[in-house]
């Protein structure tokens, strides 16, 4: 009998709670995430749930918008990053040869660079946002997304059901996409949880720094940023903020080390 796989079941779990909250969120929060009051670094209470920061606005109705805002530019970051990775990786790892030379030396000009400067570069060129910001990780993350991806389809490209798909005529692009891409969603969806993760940090890292996401959206980067200057006098605030970020990214980090255990 196979042991439960408690790692999965709580990442799962966790992911799964946030989610409804930030579903919540879009819908229904209970202060306007960006309407400002008097009523400034008030103490968690029964009226605001936890607290109110610098500009009186509410934490906990900013930490669902900006949870909401996270998970999307995270979750889109890894949507372009592994439909890239999955396009480019599939060509070179089956192909081989001049196009996996051409194609594989762009990919590794781009690690070259390091990560954060080249996030940095991009949103120099284009300007801060979270549009902006989604593109620039998107293109950060495309490389190691490629590096799966290849290394997958060129193990795959020789078994045997492949062969025998070659051999009943189907085309390259039919075995790429329709035998190949399925038997490696395991590794690719482990992985995308990783970069999920990263994308969060990096998100975060970004907003941190005020060129991520931009005021008065709420953006939990930015929530942590702005709280560090109160942490003595209002520590709810960067405690709140930082937990959900902690939460946030132990959920993926369960889910992608459940689904790598149960390979």
């Amino acid at each position: 009998m196979n042991k439960p796989n408690y790692n999965l079941i709580i990442g799962i779990t966790l992911a799964s709670m946030l989610i409804l909250i930030i579903g919540v969120g879009f819908f229904w929060t209970p202060y306007a995430p960006t309407a400002m009051s008097m009523d400034k670094l008030l103490p968690p209470s029964a009226t605001h749930f936890l607290g109110t920061d610098n500009f009186g606005r509410d934490i906990f109705s900013r930490i669902l918008k900006g949870l909401g805002t996270t998970l999307v530019i995270a979750g889109s970051t890894v949507s372009i990053g592994l439909g890239a990775g999955i396009i480019i990786g599939g060509l070179t790892g089956y192909f081989g040869g001049i196009v996996d030379e051409i194609l594989m030396r762009i990919n590794d000009t781009i690690t070259a660079f390091p990560s954060m400067l080249l996030a940095l570069t991009i949103i120099s060129l284009t300007g801060p946002g979270k549009y902006n910001v989604t593109l620039a990780l998107g293109i950060l993350f495309t490389p190691s997304f490629t590096r799966i991806v290849r290394a997958e389809f060129a193990r795959c490209r020789t078994l045997d059901y492949v062969q025998a798909a070659r051999l009943m005529g189907a085309s390259p692009f039919r075995i790429m996409y329709v035998h190949i891409l399925p038997n490696t969603a395991p590794v690719l969806i482990s992985s995308a949880a990783i970069g999920f993760n990263n994308a969060v940090l990096a998100e975060a890292s970004l907003s941190f720094l005020g060129i991520g996401v931009l005021p008065p959206e709420p953006s939990l980067g930015r929530m942590l940023s702005e709280s560090q200057t109160f942490f003595f006098s209002a520590p709810w605030y960067a405690l709140s903020v930082g937990a959900v970020i902690v939460l946030l990214i132990l959920s993926f980090s369960l889910i992608s080390e459940g689904i790598g255990n149960n390979g």
